[in-house]
């Protein structure tokens, strides 16, 4: 479990602030820019720490909005193989494509500074490094992922991992790159695995994934995630490990949840279980479009603006 600290506050008489001290108003509060790396660690740390949340996004409108909802962290998955290309996996987006969008997510954030400054951070931007960027050589997924930082601007670098990936992981931190490690089912194995599969659900599959959230902390990982595993496999993860934990299917134990953000907006027509729509996003889509059919159909579209300068 993460090891906490507790904020102490004097009362009167005990040595501490006097209680005829001036109180800080809550706009003399500064709130940070950004949210950071840092600043989540710091956070759940505290015993009564609210638990952050991250959203998938592959696009600067989307972002720009989230980003004034105050979501503390996008992912730029590799889901955008299925939300945005249409394709039935994640390991068929190819590395440029996810470097340009997670490069437009991050514009969408820095456009909404002026709308949030002074109440809540912007969010991190992380980016998720897909199938075969960092298998072939430590050279390759050191470049690829430094690509994320500096061609997509991304905090953070995410990737699908066992205890194997350590050494790769520990040359990434050595070269200044932060690292979220995914542990847990890996969709990316998908072609191996024969399709979507839950982990850590046998005793010897828990203390695997376990042995794998430690040894990829232990390497430098400054972030897990864990995916679709059951609440006991996710507490033995929290008590082995002292990093922010984002889970996603895991039970809400951990420090963040992540959800692909169609699946939250009800845009997806099969949602994982554990993904409860908060939104019905599909039918104001249908509804919009419908009604833009009649306008046209109607020649109601309103007159041109224009007029000749002659």
């Amino acid at each position: 479990m993460v090891k906490r600290r507790s904020a102490s506050v004097a009362s009167p008489g005990s040595g501490g602030a006097s209680a005829s001290a001036p109180a800080v108003s809550q706009s003399a509060i500064k709130v940070p820019a950004r949210c950071t790396i840092a600043a989540l660690s710091r956070r759940v740390m505290q015993d009564d720490f609210v638990p952050f949340a991250c959203l998938t996004c592959y696009d600067a409108t989307t972002a720009r909005w989230l980003a004034r909802g105050g979501v503390e962290v996008l992912l730029v998955g590799d889901t955008a193989s299925e939300m945005t290309l249409g394709f039935d996996r994640t390991i068929d987006i190819p590395l440029d494509v996810l470097l340009a969008l997670t490069a437009g997510v991050r514009r969408g954030v820095e456009s909404a500074l002026a709308s949030v400054r002074g109440t809540h951070p912007l969010p991190m931007v992380m980016g998720d490094m897909p199938f075969m960027s960092y298998h072939t050589s430590d050279d390759d997924a050191v470049r690829n992922a430094a690509r994320f930082l500096v061609e997509g601007q991304a905090d953070i670098v995410k990737l699908e991992a066992d205890e194997t990936f350590a050494p790769v992981i520990a040359k990434m931190v050595r070269a200044g790159i932060p690292v979220c490690a995914h542990v847990g089912s890996r969709p990316q194995r998908v072609a191996l695995s024969g399709g979507y599969r839950s982990a850590g659900r046998t005793r010897k599959d828990q203390a695997r994934v376990v042995r794998d959230a430690r040894a990829l902390q232990d390497a430098g990982a400054s972030m897990l995630l864990v995916e679709a595993v059951p609440e006991e496999t996710t507490r033995k993860l929290l008590k082995a490990t002292s990093v922010p934990v984002i889970g996603i299917g895991a039970g809400p134990a951990c420090h963040g949840q992540v959800l692909v953000l169609q699946d939250l907006l009800g845009l997806s027509d099969r949602p994982p279980t554990f993904a409860q729509p908060a939104a019905d996003v599909g039918q104001v889509l249908i509804a919009a479009a419908r009604s833009w059919r009649e306008r046209v159909a109607a020649r109601s579209v309103g007159p041109s603006p224009y007029s000749m300068r002659g």
